[in-house]
């Protein structure tokens, strides 16, 4: 599992830098700014939370159960929901996707929590 987090965050925190660039080259004069700040919100919500990844990686190489297998999942859970919504709102201005990205956000606290206790359990 370890190896598999550490290979999430890094694709994950690729994927942000360049979904970041792609915004403020590629969007900036394409969409509102109301828009490009939505899309970048995403990008910036899945930077950290690629770095959360690669912390769960480096937790798990020291235990932490369960739980810290949990918050690997459910930062990954997040980051699909959360700023895969808001990049696919913006792109295609289907404004019905953004109900779906407070079902990312609680899977992003989710997994925070998960992290809390698998630190606490250690």
């Amino acid at each position: 599992m370890t190896r598999a987090f550490l290979v999430l965050g890094a694709l994950s925190g690729c994927v942000a830098v360049a979904l970041g660039a792609f915004a403020a080259h590629g969007l900036r004069e394409r969409v509102p700014a109301d828009m490009l700040a939505v899309f970048e919100t995403g990008a910036r919500y899945q930077m950290y939370h690629a770095l959360a990844l690669i912390a769960v990686a480096w937790v798990a190489t020291r235990g932490g159960g369960t739980m810290i297998v949990a918050a690997g999942w459910l930062f990954v859970a997040g980051t699909l929901l959360f700023s895969g919504s808001l990049y696919l709102l913006v792109l295609t201005g289907q404004r019905w996707l953004g109900a779906i990205t407070p079902l990312g956000g609680v899977a992003f606290l989710l997994g925070w929590l998960a992290l809390a206790v698998a630190g606490w359990r250690d």
